[in-house]
């Protein structure tokens, strides 16, 4: 399966950030040669107020971002795994990953579950649930002959979510993210190759990278986009830079790794 990972410096305004991903997707996919396009957390609008973020929140499927993202994977021909938006449903806001086939037809919507409430050690306090409201649910879909499992961000320190994944069947874990440079430079690397190998399963994570302002002033996001194989391997990184990276994703050898170290089928405990 040959799939693009976008890296993004998305900010607060949601219709350049959308024209950013729209000339990407020019410059670099050709159509019809990629089953999957994959995007980082708040690929739309990232950062700004929380009044600012609700504006910018969409009740799909209407909405500049949906309907854009929608129509590329119509034109290009590929699924795109949005990697988040943010969605609008009566009083609540939800941090939501949104697939899309290559018809443009919806094959999933994941709502984050794990929210960032955080004091990093130098202080900085982060409050993801000011802002946005908690999923519950654990989703993934099908594509083709492999099974995707969704997680965004936080999400990642969570194992019992990844364990669900590999119990249900998945290949791939795609874990769009904005992971800030504090926590990133320590802990990204380390827990994406601890998802893949524990899982068995490829792990594709796509980062933001740069800054995007926030009430308190300007944030930095860590990047280090990359994809994992099932046996924990950085097989693609992308450069410190928005841009497009392109990888194979190879089920002969996940096959193999899961027959020589059968690990995904000794699982003892619920």
């Amino acid at each position: 399966m040959k799939i693009a990972m976008l890296q993004l410096n998305t900010r607060d305004d949601k219709s350049r950030n959308i024209s950013d991903i729209e000339t990407l997707f020019r410059k670099k996919i050709t159509k019809g040669e990629t089953e999957l396009v994959v995007t980082p957390e708040y690929a739309t609008f990232l950062g700004g107020s929380r009044d600012e973020q609700w504006a910018a929140a969409e009740a799909f499927p209407k909405g500049e971002g949906y309907r854009a993202m929608q129509a590329l994977a119509r034109e290009y021909k590929t699924a795109i795994h949005v990697g988040s938006m943010i969605e609008v449903e009566g009083n609540n806001h939800y941090n939501t990953a949104v697939t899309f086939g290559p018809d443009g037809t919806e094959l999933a919507r994941y709502r984050k579950i794990h929210l960032f409430d955080v004091r990093t050690p130098s202080g900085h306090v982060f409050r993801e649930s000011d802002v946005i409201d908690r999923g519950s649910r654990v989703i993934n879909y099908q594509l083709g002959e492999h099974r995707i499992g969704c997680a965004i961000c936080y999400d990642l320190r969570f194992s019992e979510l990844f364990l669900a994944h590999m119990k249900a069947g998945c290949d791939v874990i795609v874990i769009p993210a904005a992971f800030n440079m504090e926590t990133g430079k320590d802990h990204w690397e380390v827990m994406v190759r601890t998802r893949a190998i524990e899982t068995q399963c490829y792990v594709i994570a796509p980062g933001q990278i740069g800054q995007h302002p926030e009430p308190a002033g300007e944030r930095a996001c860590y990047g280090n986009s990359m994809v994992v194989d099932p046996w924990g391997t950085v097989i693609t990184r992308s450069p410190a830079q928005p841009g497009v990276t392109f990888t194979e994703l190879d089920f002969d050898y996940l096959a193999k790794v899961r027959a020589t170290l059968p690990s995904n089928q000794h699982h003892v405990m619920d």
